[in-house]
């Protein structure tokens, strides 16, 4: 397994969550990737093993910078032909599968409250020019949701929203700008679900400000686990708790352990394929199966004084 890293230095999470699923694979690691270095890297990992080799070769692209990563991934696929092409996992600092826990985590709170799915709802996702918040945005957008993200910054949020809109081929995603509570508060009417993603340590929704704005929410996520929280008053810990009456909220560990088992599945579906791409949009869909799994499991063991709380952990 081959770690191409945009950053300094490698991530040792995705490099020990390999290690523990696969302690006899051999793994190298480059760091301080660029989209130049990239091409000469891939094909020297395509062609010395053979064709046979090839298929035990797998290559993951990581690093805080999504846009390099994604052209990292390019090369990639116009590097590879048959009968060589690798097996590439792309989860930028574990934005894909971070992303993909906390979407699928909402659509689970959602299907056991039976409040539906996301076609048609509002969801408002706060710092939502990260890299978090850039993937949850597509993923909503492409369930069929409306999206509001928000920014410090009008004119980055309105040019993200914009280029979601154009990969996706519909106007679902909007930009705005919301840093004082007002704004914030202005961002979140209407919504049903509201996901923070800013960085960690940085308050976002103020409990009052959900109370007073959040009429029709739902729905609370949040990714920071780092005091202060993104939203005041959801605890990492919470998992479908009910904040106040109608309204469930999911933390960041919550989210975090379920992200965990994500990747790990989707390092996993990497490593028994020959080839292929296994991105954000094979890491939500492993995470739509294991929610769809989870009810499944909710409905049989379900019983009149569980109240309607699901006990089975993901």
């Amino acid at each position: 397994m081959i770690f191409l890293d945009t950053d300094k230095h490698t991530s040792p999470f995705d490099v020990l969550t390999a290690i523990d699923l696969f302690p006899e694979a051999h793994i190298l690691n480059y760091s301080n990737v660029t989209v130049e270095d990239s091409r000469s890297i891939i094909q020297d990992a395509m062609f010395p093993r053979g064709p046979d080799g090839v298929m035990q070769t797998k290559l993951f692209i990581g690093g805080h910078d999504v846009e390099k990563a994604a052209e990292i991934l390019e090369i990639a696929k116009k590097s590879m032909f048959p009968p060589f092409e690798l097996a590439v996992v792309v989860d930028p600092r574990g934005a894909y599968t971070t992303a993909s826990a906390a979407v699928a985590k909402t659509r689970w709170i959602l299907a056991e409250r039976k409040l539906g799915d996301f076609r048609g709802k509002t969801v408002t996702i706060l710092a939502g020019t990260g890299p978090v918040g850039q993937t949850a945005a597509r993923l909503y957008a492409m369930e069929g949701a409306n999206v509001v993200i928000t920014s410090r910054d009008l004119a980055k949020s309105t040019a993200i929203a914009g280029r979601i809109n154009e990969e996706i081929g519909a106007k679902q995603v909007c930009g705005v700008k919301a840093s004082l509570p007002e704004e914030v508060g202005e961002a979140i009417k209407g919504s049903h679900i509201v996901l923070s993603s800013g960085a960690a340590g940085i308050a976002l929704l103020p409990k009052a400000v959900l109370e007073e704005s959040g009429k029709e929410c739902r729905v609370v996520a949040d990714i920071s686990a780092i005091p202060p929280l993104g939203v005041e008053g959801l605890k990492p810990s919470d998992d479908n708790v009910e904040l106040r009456p109608k309204v469930w909220g999911v933390g960041a560990l919550a989210i975090g352990t379920f992200k965990n088992k994500i990747e790990a599945q989707l390092l996993k579906k990497a490593v028994e394929s020959p080839k292929g791409i296994f991105d954000y949009k094979a890491a939500y869909e492993i995470a739509k199966s294991m929610v769809s799994e989870k009810l499944k499991k909710t409905s049989t063991h379900q019983n009149p004084s569980d109240n309607g709380r699901n006990l089975l952990p993901f």
